[in-house]
């Protein structure tokens, strides 16, 4: 399995999210957009968009004329169009630009799979990062934030800094990507002798990494057998659909 670098979350701000999920999953567009459709991306970015959220965008991050960066994820049914489209709209604020030239490298199928097969499955990126520039992470839905959290990292060991991030939807409780004190101390307090050490050598670090609701999942998890298991099992059904 390959290793996912990450690094700490520090103050990193809640994750701008701009409309409800169901507004947006059952938007006629929505399911062309995501199987690769610019058009009907650019339909679906346009109707469900938060204009309060553009203004919340631009007056905290104005100051760092970022570059925004999407994450093109490839899905069961095409290129996700979503984020892209999301990020050129964005990108219309004078100063701003979009980059597409950072993309994700591998297929995940996150739609629809659960908080072990997620972590099994992890997003990888590649492309150019400019040292010293501000990026603002985009995509279209957060989940447990796991995507995001290696885009970031992405940037991050290629010089670049991630001040925060936006999102189409997602579940408000996924707003918050950096982990908090109590829970990390909460987490390894259950898991953390059994299974961090391993954690860190199947997947490259620590729990102090992991995003808040990555954390919370393994802490709802009731024992440290059923985590490595069921990772195992996501790893192992992961590894036979590449095989063909």
């Amino acid at each position: 399995m390959a290793l996912h670098i990450r690094f700490a979350w520090d103050d990193f701000p809640p994750v701008w999210i701009h409309s409800h999920e169901s507004g947006v999953k059952k938007h006629p567009s929505y399911h062309p957009a995501k199987s690769g459709f610019p058009d009907a991306a650019f339909h679906l970015i346009t109707d469900t968009v938060s204009e309060m959220a553009v203004r919340q965008l631009k007056e905290t991050f104005q100051h760092y004329n970022p570059i925004l960066v999407s994450a093109h994820a490839i899905e069961g049914t095409g290129v996700n169009s979503i984020p892209e489209a999301l990020a050129d709209m964005l990108a219309e604020h004078p100063g701003w630009q979009a980059d597409s030239r950072i993309v994700q490298t591998n297929i995940v199928g996150h739609t629809g799979a659960d908080g072990f097969s997620r972590p099994a499955r992890q997003a990888e990126f590649d492309g150019p990062v400019i040292s010293g520039r501000y990026y603002i992470l985009v995509d279209d839905f957060v989940g447990q934030g796991g995507t995001l959290a290696n885009l970031r990292s992405h940037i991050i060991r290629c010089g670049g800094h991630v001040p925060g991030a936006t999102v189409l939807t997602g579940k408000p409780y996924s707003a918050r990507l950096a982990l908090t004190g109590e829970t990390l101390n909460d987490l390894r307090s259950k898991h953390g002798k059994k299974i961090e050490d391993w954690w860190f050598q199947r997947f490259g670090f620590g729990f102090e990494c992991l995003t808040e609701s990555e954390a919370r999942y393994l802490l709802r998890t009731p024992d440290t057998d059923r985590i490595r298991n069921k990772i195992a099992a996501a790893v192992e059904i992961r590894n036979r659909r590449t095989d063909f």
